[in-house]
C-alpha cells in the first residue's frame, strides 16, 4: 500500500473543537466574532508601560484555580481547563469508550506559565523568596500536556511541544501520527499560550510590534499584534465529519527569527501536506494564511502561495488581524477557524485597510461574506527557526 493509499484509509476525525481567545469564551461566541470580522482587540499598557498596545486578551470567565495544588495554578492551564469544559460530550464518549492508558495529550504551548514567574520575581524582588504558593514546575513546557492529563486521569502518552508559532499544529500532526500508528485510540490535542512580559517585550525588541490593529499583506503593514487563547480538539479514528487528512512539516533553519525570504520553507509544509493528504494544490477551497502582518512573513508567504497554488489559489484570509498572533496556540486556533469554515459554510473575512502591497503577489482575499460550500482547508503556520507546520482539514459528510 502506498502512503497515499495508506493515510486515506486511516481516518483521524477532529471531533468540534474548544475554543478559548479575544473573540469570546465558548464556541458560539467566537463563530460571531469571527464570521462578521468583528476584531478582538483591545488597547492596554500592561505589558509594555507607558506604550500603549492593542493585545489580544482573553476576558472571558476562566476556570478558578484556587483549590488546584500550586503547580497547576497558572493563566496558562485556567485557559485550558476553560476549553476542556466545552469538550464536556466528546470527552465522556471517549472516557466510556477506551481506557485512559490508550487516550495521549499533546499540547503546543511557546510560554507556558512564565507569567507567573514573572510575578513571583515581581513579588519577591532581588533578595526576598519567592511566594509560597509559587513552583518552578509552572513555566515548565510539559506543564501544560501534564494538567490535562491528569485533570482526566490519562495515562497515555502526554506531552507538550514548543515550536514557537507553529507548536500547536505541530500538536495535532503529532496526534495524527499517535492514532496512524495504532499507539492511541485517541488524543486531546491543541494548544495554549498566555500574554505576559516575555514574549511582548520580547516582539517589541525585534521591532515586530504594530502600535496600531494589525494589517496583514497591507502596502501599510507595520507588524503583529500578540494574544492569547486555547484551543484543543478530541481527536479519534472515527470516519465521517471533519477530518485532518494531512499535514506537512518543515525545519528550513534559515535564521533565529526571520523567515526564508523564498518562501521555500513554507512551500515544503504545504506541498507535504497535500502529498499526505493526496490532493493538489487545486483542490483546496479555503486557505487560512499565517498572515502576521511584518514585512518579511507576508512577503514570504504570498511568494510561497503563489509558486505553489499559481492560477488556482484557494480563497484566503488571515485571522490574526481578529485574534492577535496567539503564538503556540495559533496552530490550534486557527485549525479551529478552519474546522468552523467547513461546518458552518462560511470563510473568515481578511480585515485589513484594503490596500494590498502591490509588490506580493497577489493573493485572492476575502474582504466580504458570501455563500460557500468548502470542503477541503489548508491552514499554515510558521514560527521562529524555519519550523514550518501545515494542517489539511477535509469535511467527508
Amino acid at each position: 500500500m502506498s502512503e497515499h493509499e495508506r493515510s486515506a484509509s486511516i481516518a483521524c476525525r477532529l471531533h468540534p473543537p474548544a475554543i478559548v481567545c479575544s473573540l469570546g469564551g465558548d464556541r458560539e461566541t467566537v463563530v460571531e466574532a469571527l464570521f462578521s470580522g468583528r476584531r478582538g482587540l483591545t488597547d492596554s499598557d500592561a505589558f509594555t508601560p507607558g506604550r500603549c498596545l492593542p493585545i489580544g486578551q482573553v476576558t472571558a470567565p476562566l476556570s478558578d484555580d484556587s483549590i488546584w495544588p500550586p503547580m497547576h495554578r497558572s493563566r496558562n492551564n485556567r485557559l485550558l481547563a476553560t476549553a476542556l469544559a466545552q469538550l464536556e460530550e466528546p470527552l465522556n464518549r471517549v472516557l466510556n469508550r477506551y481506557p485512559r492508558s490508550r487516550i495521549g495529550t499533546v499540547i503546543g504551548t511557546s510560554t507556558s506559565g512564565i507569567s507567573e514567574t514573572e510575578q513571583a520575581l515581581a513579588m519577591a524582588g532581588r533578595h526576598a523568596p519567592f511566594p509560597p504558593t509559587f513552583r518552578y514546575t509552572q513555566q515548565e513546557l510539559g506543564a501544560p500536556a501534564h494538567f490535562v492529563a491528569e485533570s482526566l486521569a490519562l495515562t497515555g502518552p502526554a506531552y507538550s511541544l514548543s515550536t514557537a508559532c507553529s507548536s500547536s499544529a505541530r500538536a495535532l500532526a503529532s496526534a495524527r501520527r499517535l492514532l496512524r500508528s495504532g499507539e492511541c485510540d485517541a488524543v486531546i490535542a491543541g494548544g495554549a499560550d498566555t500574554l505576559c512580559q516575555l514574549t511582548v517585550k520580547g516582539f517589541a525588541s525585534l521591532e515586530a510590534i504594530s502600535d496600531r490593529p494589525s494589517l496583514p499583506f497591507s502596502l501599510n503593514r507595520d507588524g503583529i499584534n500578540l494574544g492569547e487563547a486555547a484551543a484543543l480538539f478530541v481527536m479519534t479514528r472515527d470516519e465521517g465529519g471533519i477530518q485532518l487528512a494531512g499535514s506537512g512539516e518543515s525545519a528550513d533553519a534559515y535564521h533565529v527569527s526571520a523567515p526564508r525570504p523564498d518562501g521555500s520553507g513554507a512551500h515544503a509544509a504545504m506541498q507535504a501536506a497535500l502529498r499526505q493528504a493526496g490532493r493538489m494544490p487545486a483542490d483546496i477551497d479555503y486557505l487560512n494564511l499565517h498572515g502576521t502582518g511584518t514585512h518579511h512573513n507576508d512577503l514570504m508567504e504570498a511568494r510561497a502561495v503563489a509558486d505553489l497554488f499559481g492560477a488556482a489559489c484557494p480563497a484566503c484570509s488571515s485571522t490574526k488581524g481578529l485574534t492577535g498572533h496567539t503564538l503556540g496556540a495559533a496552530g490550534a486556533l486557527e485549525a479551529a477557524f478552519c474546522w468552523l469554515a467547513l461546518e458552518h459554510g462560511r470563510y473568515p473575512p481578511h480585515i485589513y485597510d484594503g490596500h494590498y502591497d502591490p509588490e506580493l503577489p497577489e493573493l485572492p482575499l476575502i474582504t466580504a461574506a458570501r455563500p460557500c460550500r468548502p470542503t477541503l482547508a489548508l491552514s499554515n503556520s510558521f514560527a521562529f527557526g524555519g519550523n514550518n507546520a501545515s494542517l489539511l482539514l477535509a469535511r467527508t459528510d
